[in-house]
C-alpha cells in the first residue's frame, strides 16, 4: 500500500492510532453489510456448537477493513488472535512455531496471504484440513517425518490480490468474502465516530465533505480527517465544517472527486501526451515519473471504478469523463 509523490492514501499510517480507531465489535463496524451479516451468522452457529470458526478468506483493496474484521471475529468468538503476514513466513519452521502454539479455538490471521511461498502453502494444507503438521527431522538417509496434532483453530487470510492465491489454497477456505468500496454516507458515519475518538469538533457537513474525497476507503478517510483536524486547529479555531474541510483538502490538491495530484497527472498525460490512448502501462509510468506497480495497484483501480480509465489489450484509454473533467472537447474518434 507506496509512492514517492505526496499522497495521503500512500502514506504509512500511525499504527498505534489505527489500532485504537478500529471498532472492536460488529455493532460498531459500519458498511460491508452483506459480509458482516454472513460473518455474524458463522459466529453464532459456531458458538452454538462450541466449535471453532471455519477458515475465512477476506479479499479486497487495501484500507477497507480486512484486519479490523479479523479482530472483530476474534473478539466475537472470545479467541486469541495471532497476527503475521505472508512475506514474514520465510521457512516452514516459522509457520510450525505459530501453529503448534495456537490455543484451542484461536485465530491465526495472515495478512497478504497471496505472498506465501509455494512450499509454505503445501505445509499449510494439512493444518487447515486435518489440524496436523508433518515435521521433517534430520536429513539424507536418516530423514523422517513426525506428525504433530494441532488444536482446532481458525485461519483468517487477507489479500489485496485474490487472483494470485492458488486454487488449492483458496478451496480450503470455507467462506470467501470480498470487501467493496464504501458509500459516502457510510464513510461519513466512520469519520464522525473517528472524530469523537480524536476529540475533533466536526459536524455532519464537514464529515460528508471529507467522505466524498476519500475514494471510498476508511483508511484514507481517517488519514484525511487527521489532516483536516490539524488544519482546523491552526486556521479555523478547531472547528471542522464543510468550508474548513474543503479548504484543508484543497491545500493537499485533493479535489471534490477525491483525485490527488498524481491522478490528475495520469489523466493529463494520457490525453495530452498519448492522444487519449491506448498507451502501455510502462510508457505511462515513465511519462508521469512513477513506478508501474504503483500506478497499477494504487491509482488505476479508483480511476477505473469511477469510469475515467479503461484497460484494453492495447493499453490504457481515457474515457469521455476525462475530457469533461479537464474541460477539453471530445476528440472526433
Amino acid at each position: 500500500m507506496p509512492s514517492e509523490s505526496f499522497s495521503l492514501k500512500t502514506e504509512l499510517p500511525d499504527t498505534s492510532l489505527d489500532i485504537s480507531l478500529r471498532p472492536p465489535l460488529f455493532e460498531d463496524f459500519c458498511g460491508q453489510v452483506r459480509t458482516t451479516e454472513r460473518l455474524q451468522l458463522l459466529v453464532e452457529a459456531a458458538s452454538g456448537r462450541a466449535e471453532s470458526l471455519q477458515h475465512i478468506l477476506l479479499s479486497g483493496p487495501p484500507g477497507l477493513g480486512k484486519t479490523t474484521l479479523a479482530y472483530i471475529l476474534g473478539n466475537a468468538m472470545g479467541a486469541e488472535v495471532k497476527t503475521t503476514s505472508g512475506p514474514a513466513i520465510e521457512k516452514a519452521g516459522d509457520l510450525a512455531g505459530l501453529l503448534t502454539t495456537m490455543p484451542r479455538g484461536g485465530v491465526l490471521f495472515i495478512d497478504e496471504i497471496h505472498r506465501l511461498q509455494p512450499a509454505i502453502e503445501e505445509y499449510l494444507y494439512p493444518a487447515m484440513e486435518d489440524f496436523c503438521v508433518d515435521i521433517m527431522i534430520d536429513q539424507g538417509p536418516n530423514a523422517r517425518s513426525v506428525r504433530l496434532n494441532l488444536a482446532p483453530f481458525t485461519l483468517i487470510g487477507a489479500t489485496t490480490r485474490a487472483g494470485m492465491i492458488s486454487a488449492p489454497l483458496r478451496s480450503r477456505f470455507g467462506m470467501n468474502c470480498r470487501l467493496d468500496y464504501y458509500e459516502a454516507s457510510e464513510l461519513q458515519k466512520i469519520i464522525l465516530r473517528t472524530g469523537k475518538l480524536l476529540k475533533a469538533n466536526i459536524d455532519k457537513e464537514g464529515a460528508l465533505e471529507i467522505a466524498r474525497r476519500s475514494r471510498g476507503t476508511p483508511r484514507i478517510a481517517n488519514n484525511l480527517l487527521r489532516w483536516v483536524r490539524d488544519f482546523a486547529q491552526v486556521r479555523a479555531k478547531g472547528i471542522i465544517n464543510q468550508e474548513t474541510a474543503s479548504k484543508a483538502l484543497s491545500m493537499l490538491e485533493i479535489d471534490k472527486d477525491g483525485f490527488d495530484e498524481m491522478d490528475k497527472r495520469i489523466l493529463e498525460a494520457i490525453v495530452h501526451k498519448f492522444g487519449g490512448g491506448p498507451v502501455g502501462l510502462h510508457s505511462l509510468a515513465v511519462a508521469v515519473g512513477e513506478e508501474a506497480g504503483t500506478l497499477e495497484e494504487v491509482h488505476e483501480p479508483y480511476l477505473i471504478m469511477q469510469g475515467y480509465l479503461q484497460r484494453t489489450p492495447q493499453g490504457r484509454v481515457a474515457t469521455a469523463k476525462v475530457y469533461q473533467k479537464l474541460g477539453l472537447p471530445m476528440p472526433k474518434k
